[in-house]
């Protein structure tokens, strides 16, 4: 009997704008990412979050609760998933949240690979592999 191959890494994005969960949706599973998406940070709360081998992905403006404020109540809830806040111009108070809720901050526009190699550094920070297998 072989053993059955691992799980790929699921990325949960969280922006209330439709094109970009979109483009990210795409351009996660390409790099071999399972891709959950959001439109707001109420609905990041009510779903049932994988316990590893995934990352969060929230955007600081949304309708409703703030990125920041439904990463706060999910490290409230004791979930310690890696997460990454992105926003445009960030200020001194949004930073020093984030650095408490234990995240990542990329500003946008989110420029290159920056957000796939945050990502990358979070899920596997001993290195692990350069790419999530697409085919896994």
């Amino acid at each position: 009997m072989s053993n059955p191959r691992p799980s790929r890494p699921t990325v949960i994005v969280v922006d209330d704008d439709d094109g970009l969960r979109t483009a990210l949706r795409y351009s996660l599973e390409i790099e071999g990412f399972n891709v959950v998406t959001c439109a707001s940070g109420e609905s990041l709360l009510k779903l049932a979050l994988p316990q590893t081998s995934a990352c969060l992905v929230v955007d600081q403006v949304l309708p409703g609760i703030s990125g920041i404020d439904a990463l706060e109540v999910l490290r409230e809830r004791q979930v310690d998933l890696p997460a990454i806040v992105i926003t445009s111009s960030p200020d001194a108070r949004l930073r020093a949240r984030t650095r408490l809720a234990d995240a990542y901050l990329i500003e946008k526009p989110l420029l290159n690979d920056l957000l796939t190699r945050a990502i990358r550094s979070l899920l596997f920070p001993s290195g692990g592999p350069a790419r999530a297998s697409a085919n896994a």
